[in-house]
């Protein structure tokens, strides 16, 4: 939980590269506890990036140590992809804030020591978006509904409101009003995260089904030796291949200091793609035995599409790539 926490506050102060590969690993086994530890890391990350040194001294160590989980909280009812659209207020009021609204999908949001949440201070836009660490047991916050989901059941999703919440200036992240391009920053390196978990379905997609495809006959032979299931695992592997190395040269570029916002995008966009694509296939490889709770391809199935969704959308990410290459033409 603190891969990426300096080991000055009890982290391992590992590198983005290592943290991919960590995330990878955990999403072989179960997606949901993979994109916990991905959101919870975006968010350390963002402490770091952002923190005075009294927030990094308060939350770090305890997150680092796993005492506490970070949640985010950043969509609304109206405000998904079009994240600058939220409306829910952080008003000034006796030397700290006023916290009013409702959030939606926040992830780790029912089990949250602390919540990475963008309300509006300013004006209408994304210049008028600030972020601030809160503490979700304050008077005035409660869980409205926890969302029930398709797959990734071990990650915690719900609605949180914020009714008159009173909060210290001291829980500002960052500048007032640079809370947009704050959270645009953290999604970017979360990609990373979202992209490795990807790759993780696809790893326990192509395991499964080499195994499957060996032991399984029909017509005297196994099945893996007819072209219609072994195209499909050549494929696989092949897409996970490519997946790997353009997330490895995102979380490269991450740890070199350099721009990797376009790589992640990249890497992202290609990974979950991927990774849904080949979840079907293992499925279908499996034939009536992968429709049944029975064998993991189903769950990595119903894992595999939200990849799609969170941290910039599939179109979101195939937009950040066309303007690097034509620039804004609207």
């Amino acid at each position: 939980m603190g891969i990426l926490v300096p080991e000055e506050y009890g982290g391992a102060e590992a590198d983005y590269l290592s943290y991919a590969l960590a995330i990878e690993e955990l999403a072989r086994v179960d997606a949901g506890t993979a994109v916990t530890v991905s959101v919870h890391s975006m968010i350390c990350s963002a402490i770091l990036r952002l923190g005075t040194s009294e927030q990094k001294e308060r939350w770090l160590p305890q997150l680092a140590a796993s005492d506490m989980i970070a949640g985010f909280a950043l969509t609304e009812s109206d405000a998904g992809s079009d994240a600058a659209a939220l409306r829910a207020t952080a008003k000034r009021r006796n030397g700290g804030y006023v916290v009013n609204g409702r959030k939606q999908w926040c992830t780790s949001g029912s089990y949250a020591g602390v919540i990475m949440g963008m309300f509006r201070t300013g004006d209408a836009g994304s210049r008028g978006v600030s972020a601030f660490l809160i503490e979700p047991n304050l008077p005035g916050i409660s869980v409205e509904r926890v969302t029930e989901k398709l797959g990734i059941h071990t990650s915690n999703t719900c609605d949180l409101a914020f009714d008159g919440v009173q909060i210290g200036a001291d829980a500002l992240l960052g500048e007032e009003g640079a809370g947009f391009g704050n959270a645009m920053k953290a999604l970017t390196a979360g990609r990373i995260g979202i992209a490795a978990q990807s790759i993780g379905i696809l790893a326990a997609c192509l395991d499964e089904s080499v195994k499957f495809a060996k032991e399984r006959t029909a017509f005297g032979k196994p099945i893996g030796a007819f072209e219609g299931v072994s195209f499909k695992i050549a494929q696989m592997a092949m897409d996970l291949d490519a997946a790997r190395l353009l997330n490895y040269r995102a979380a490269a570029l991450a740890d070199a200091g350099q721009d990797f916002g376009l790589a992640a995008s990249k890497a992202k966009l290609f990974a979950s793609t991927a990774a849904r694509k080949h979840a079907a296939e293992a499925l279908q490889i499996h034939g009536g035995y992968g429709y049944t709770t029975e064998f993991a391809v189903e769950r990595h199935y119903r894992d595999a599409k939200i990849t799609e969704i969170y941290e910039g959308t599939s179109e979101i990410q195939q937009v950040i790539i066309a303007r690097s290459l034509l620039g804004r033409l609207d």
